[in-house]
């Protein structure tokens, strides 16, 4: 796993929740890649409303159940794991937005006790 401090490349899939990769949820697989792959970090966002390429607004309001709201996975990483990681991407997304933008990573760790 990297540590990252500084420069980076984020990486941010938009999918609907209901896409799936061999009957598993889609954002799972990008995520386990992703740690395989020795990536500093991945996350996965669900959205409360959201549209795409369909032009169907999707909801998680209560008279407008959707069970396929937008989720976003987000990947951080040094610009060169990140573009190596990208043909995986190509293989599982079918349908989605990908967005590749350069961003600064500052890496908080735990304070030590004081005794």
């Amino acid at each position: 796993m990297t540590r990252l401090t500084g420069g980076a490349l984020r990486v941010t899939i938009f999918i609907g929740e209901s896409d799936s990769w061999h009957h598993k949820p889609l954002y799972s697989e990008i995520v386990h890649r992703a740690h395989k792959a020795g990536l500093a970090g991945a996350s996965v966002f669900r959205g409360v409303e959201g549209f795409g390429a369909s032009s169907l607004i999707h909801t998680s309001r209560l008279l407008s159940l959707s069970e396929d709201l937008p989720v976003a996975v987000v990947v951080v990483d040094t610009e060169d794991r990140v573009r190596a990681f990208l043909p995986q991407l190509d293989e599982l997304v079918e349908s989605g937005l990908v967005i590749l933008d350069a961003c600064e990573v500052i890496r908080y760790a735990g304070r030590e006790k004081e005794a």
